[in-house]
């Protein structure tokens, strides 16, 4: 029976040439195995490298450890799913609040709210100029909100150091729910982890971070875990006004354009003194003839437009020609070109304070947003030596500042709470969930009126679209900079800020 077996065995063999051969390797197949065996992966056992430092805080110094390590999580079935890497600062206070920090992109790292807002240290930064190479430097953090609450900084799946795990792939995770579900349960994880389920726990999440934090507090309630705050920075929570074919973006945009008239001194008239004033004739100019007119597409008169394009004209200073052949609509990239042009100059998306010399001084839209450009060589330079230096981190894998790669697309399907799915998100219907199923939940938009990519009118009109009556109103609440989406860039706005969410904090704890 043995030997009719061996025989068999070496028939099947002779049959199928593959199956013969399929131990042999040769040495073109040696160094495929040997390099992918060597490839950096994200581990399956979860890492920590831990250091100490203390920061001074409104004069009194505040102890701190800091954990540079990953969150695994893991699937319904308990099956790891993603490798997410974070960076916590905790003073070891038991039950003391703890908040979640996230960037947004989607698919940016985190490394822009670390190094620059409220941890222990930051990138130094100020003026809105280029930093050269020569300026990089990481200093201590006196606007840091480390003396009212532990700092959790996650990197997004596919960013920084998070990877995913086993079958898994980027796709996986690219997507409005799929991207909320990883950070709900990255956030449950470290909770667990770290035993602070009676901490009192907030997320801050800045620019698609936004969107991401209406997603992801009404997942968290869902699975039992109640927050007591979310503050969203350079807010983007309803994707649908940038739809073609809608006025609503531009109405959005104005307002932002005026503020950025009257910092770059455009206007045609005597420049008000109080830019808070101002922006609120803006606003009721945009809710009032300038929406009328909009609403009345090419059906509007030629009087109409003529007086609502003087008015624009007053408030920006762009010539009324020019805003009439735009028909009352002009596009942001247009406007970053047109503002300045007698100037020789462009202006900034992110932050419109910024400037840039263009190469056609006749071009329709911007190079590149010097926004960017002037502070990311410091960021990235900092980041890393701060990382191996002083947090002691460890890894092969390369930090990527974003997930997107060739191929790369996000899937903008989102189903909110108890509603249709939704083609293009609008989670501000996921946070009025989520505020009427706990009544205490406190909100925060923080808002630079020089930010182009989410104009801080645009958060007004999701917050007052949510509909929620009046006393759950009572816990929404706005504070505005002079500076872009990137606020804490400039110091003396970053120091009111710090002190705005400090009073926030106290006001969710009581």
């Amino acid at each position: 029976m043995l030997n009719k077996l061996l025989i068999a065995g070496l028939l099947l063999a002779v049959a199928h040439p593959a199956l013969a051969q399929e131990k042999r390797q040769t040495p073109r197949d040696a160094m495929i195995a040997e390099a992918d065996a060597a490839t950096a992966r994200a581990p399956v056992e979860e890492q920590a490298s831990v250091s100490k430092g203390s920061v001074s805080i409104k004069g009194k110094a505040v102890a701190y450890t800091a954990t540079a390590g990953t969150l695994t999580i893991r699937d319904d079935n308990a099956r790891p799913t993603g490798s997410l890497f974070y960076t916590a600062y905790t003073t070891g206070e038991a039950n003391r609040p703890v908040t979640f920090f996230y960037n947004g992109g989607p698919g940016s790292a985190t490394i822009w709210l670390h190094m620059g807002s409220f941890g222990p240290v930051r990138v130094k930064t100020d003026k809105p100029v280029y930093v050269t190479p020569d300026q990089y430097s990481v200093t201590q953090n006196p606007w840091s909100l480390l003396d009212k609450t532990d700092i959790v900084f996650i990197d997004a799946m596919g960013a920084g150091w998070s990877r995913p795990l086993g079958d898994k792939t980027g796709k996986d995770f690219n997507g409005v729910d799929q991207d909320a579900d990883a950070f709900a349960r990255a956030i449950m994880r470290y909770v667990a982890k770290n035993n602070r389920w009676k901490s009192p726990k907030f997320i801050l999440g800045e620019s698609y971070g936004t969107l991401r934090s209406g997603a992801v507090v009404a997942l968290l309630e869902q699975r039992g875990m109640s927050l007591h705050g979310v503050a969203l920075l350079s807010t983007i929570m309803n994707y649908g006004v940038r739809q073609p074919g809608y006025d609503q973006n531009y109405q959005v945009l104005f307002p932002g354009y005026a503020a950025t008239a009257w910092y770059h001194g455009t206007l045609p008239g005597q420049k008000p003194a109080d830019l808070d004033a101002f922006v609120n004739d803006v606003r009721g100019f945009v809710s009032g003839p300038y929406a009328a007119a909009l609403a009345k597409g090419s059906r509007i008169s030629d009087a109409e437009k003529d007086a609502v394009a003087r008015q624009m004209n007053a408030y920006t200073g762009l010539s009324v020609d020019f805003l009439k052949r735009a028909n009352l609509r002009v596009d942001l990239a247009l406007f970053q070109t047109e503002l300045l042009r007698t100037r020789g100059l462009s202006i900034g998306r992110l932050d419109a304070r910024y400037t840039l010399l263009p190469t056609n001084a006749n071009a329709a839209q911007p190079d590149e947003d010097p926004a960017s450009t002037a502070i990311t060589g410091a960021y990235v330079s900092a980041f890393h030596d701060y990382a191996v230096k002083t947090l002691g981190v460890k890894t092969e894998l390369p930090y990527k500042l974003s997930a997107r790669e060739p191929g790369w697309s996000w899937d903008w399907n989102h189903r909110p709470p108890r509603g249709q799915s939704q083609t293009t998100p609008n989670t501000a219907v996921d946070l009025a969930y989520t505020m009427r199923a706990n009544p205490k939940l406190k909100v925060l938009f923080l808002n630079g009126y020089y930010d182009m990519a989410t104009p801080f009118y645009g958060a007004e009109f999701d917050a007052s679209h949510m509909l929620l009556p009046a006393e759950l109103n009572k816990n929404i609440k706005f504070t505005y900079y002079q500076s872009g989406h990137m606020i804490y860039l400039a110091e003396s706005e970053l120091a009111k800020m710090r002190d705005d969410v400090a009073a926030w904090y106290d006001e969710a704890l009581r």
